[in-house]
């Protein structure tokens, strides 16, 4: 990988580097509730059934559409439509926006777990979507994140 490749555009990093971008918060696999009347989002703290909640990644990351067929495929052309459903700390986000990374993202402290000290992550206080419905989904909203 080149170096401070994540500076890029994002249109022009290779797909190693876009997937190294990823900042491992794990909150693109919480669940979302949007609202039609007003379009507002809401985040919950009801993850993924496939989110480890402790590494905060995938745990099929690379068959995950076996499993969740309608788990989004973020692509720098997506980004333009979907960045809004992103958290603000999100790295993509912060990039499309052309803005620079937080100091506690691995690339910039060369250490993945900062992530999660610096209280980022959804390291430990998600819950499955195994085990809610999502007419309960709404008891489960956290503050904002977009």
């Amino acid at each position: 990988m080149r170096d401070r490749f994540w500076e890029l555009p994002l249109d022009q990093l290779t797909p190693g580097e876009w997937e190294a971008l990823c900042d491992g918060c794990g909150k693109c696999c919480l669940n979302k509730i949007e609202y039609e009347d007003t379009g507002e989002l809401a985040f919950t703290r009801v993850a993924c059934k496939l989110l480890d909640g402790e590494a905060c990644r995938c745990s099929s990351y690379s068959n995950r559409h076996d499993y969740v067929p309608d788990c989004v495929v973020l692509t720098p052309g997506k980004l333009k439509a979907i960045a809004w459903w992103l958290p603000v700390t999100c790295a993509y986000r912060l990039r499309h926006e052309g803005r620079r990374l937080y100091d506690w993202h691995h690339l910039i402290s060369g250490d993945a777990e900062t992530v999660h000290r610096a209280g980022v992550s959804v390291r430990g206080w998600t819950v499955s979507e195994a085990e809610v419905t999502e007419d309960d989904w709404e008891e489960h909203i956290i503050e904002d994140l977009s």
